[in-house]
């Protein structure tokens, strides 16, 4: 099946279902078996198609999203969890162990530094974090107990891209397992898979939910990091809600016509802010002139509507009247809605790789599905006030 209809078929049985479209709620923590013969034989199939042990190891509504989003994103299978992080938490925890190695891109999302610096460095693993361009040189960096290297492309709050590709082959020449955050192509304008990425995680909070009202996370792994990853998920016992996953399942089917809007609209808007005379930079690697362009015009098929601005220096009072005053761009973390976002953002504090040059405050725009033309008004305004305020 193409795509498009993939999106919409997955995961649905309206036939197991009395001809319902779409995949019940089940809410179970107890799953009853008729005799110890099927409960040990049940435990002994755990995790396996249609086999139910009890509700944190998950249901036929968990499934039926698993199902749609390995096949969807290219994995062999899924596991729906608490969060993104939830989900990053498992496939780290899955692979390392005291005295092993960890590679992290410089320009991780900040929890993931926080795991490392101050969780997994506690159990006694250490983290490199490389260069965002180091693709296949990444080799250098390699040491006998490395075990697992975390890729986020284009990356939190920056937007630097990264040679998936050349990094996995690199990595996969010494047996060491690539991670990697999706979230920003949703898992539709990337697939990792064919990129080979070992395990994907998605912050399901974004665009697969799309309504600003659910968290939750997907891991999606190869056939050979199926089980770690699985195992590990039930041991943190970060398990996500089956109306959650409803939300999920529901949020999927339109996934694709929401993100071509994305897209679309934060193009527009970074076009628009890259002929502004207050922008030193916009951070967009669908922007023609942007470092990462070729990479992204390579690899990826689309973008979503998350990405950077670099003011010119302009003191702290006057960003805040200009932020401050805006009327369509709420102010919050997270971001894949349909609302519009925009956040002051301080990539200098969280990199020691190589130093963030920019000298100007950075912010993150996320373009929802308003009008376009009127988020653009909205933020014409937002500059006049940061300049009555210089």
């Amino acid at each position: 099946m193409k795509e498009d209809t993939l999106i919409v078929t997955a995961g649905r049985d309206p036939e197991g279902n009395h001809g319902v479209v779409n995949p019940p709620v089940y809410h179970a923590s107890t799953i009853l078996h008729a005799t110890v013969a099927e409960m040990e034989e049940a435990r002994t199939k755990r995790w396996e198609p249609g086999v139910f042990t009890y509700g944190r190891q998950g249901t036929p509504t968990h499934e039926s999203l698993e199902t749609a989003w390995a096949a969807i994103e290219g994995g062999w299978r899924a596991v729906c969890v608490a969060s993104g992080l939830a989900a990053i938490n498992a496939g780290f925890f899955a692979f390392l162990k005291s005295g092993d190695h960890a590679l992290v891109v410089d320009c991780a999302y900040g929890p993931v530094r926080r795991l490392c610096d101050v969780v997994l460095k506690r159990f006694g693993v250490e983290t490199t974090y490389f260069e965002p361009g180091a693709g296949g040189n990444i080799r250098s960096l390699f040491r006998p107990n490395t075990r697992l290297i975390y890729v986020e492309s284009p990356g939190s709050l920056t937007f630097e891209m990264q040679d998936v590709a050349a990094i996995a082959e690199e990595a996969h020449k010494r047996n060491i397992v690539v991670s990697m955050d999706n979230t920003w192509s949703a898992g539709i304008y990337f697939k990792p898979f064919a990129h080979g990425v070992d395990v994907s995680y998605q912050a399901a909070t974004k665009y697969i939910c799309g309504h600003s009202d659910v968290m939750m996370g997907i891991a999606t792994m190869t056939e050979a990091a199926w089980r770690p990853v699985r195992q590990a998920a039930s041991d943190l016992g970060a398990n996500s809600a089956p109306d959650d996953v409803y939300l999920g399942q529901r949020g999927l089917r339109t996934i694709k016509v929401r993100l071509a809007r994305h897209f679309a609209s934060g193009l527009k808007l970074a076009e628009w802010l890259k002929g502004r005379p207050e922008v030193e930079r916009v951070l967009h690697p669908g922007l023609p002139d942007d470092p990462g362009h070729k990479l992204w015009k390579r690899d990826f098929t689309g973008a979503s509507g998350l990405f950077g601005v670099v003011l010119k220096p302009y003191p702290k009072k006057a960003i805040d009247a200009m932020l401050d005053g805006l009327e369509l761009y709420g102010m919050g973390a997270s971001w894949g809605g349909y609302e519009s976002l925009i956040l002051p953002t301080h990539p200098e504090d969280a990199r020691t790789a190589v130093k963030w040059p920019a000298p100007g405050r950075t912010l993150r725009i996320h373009a929802g599905l308003e009008d376009p033309d009127d988020l653009i008004a909205d933020l014409n305004r937002g500059f006049e006030r940061l300049k009555a305020n210089a």
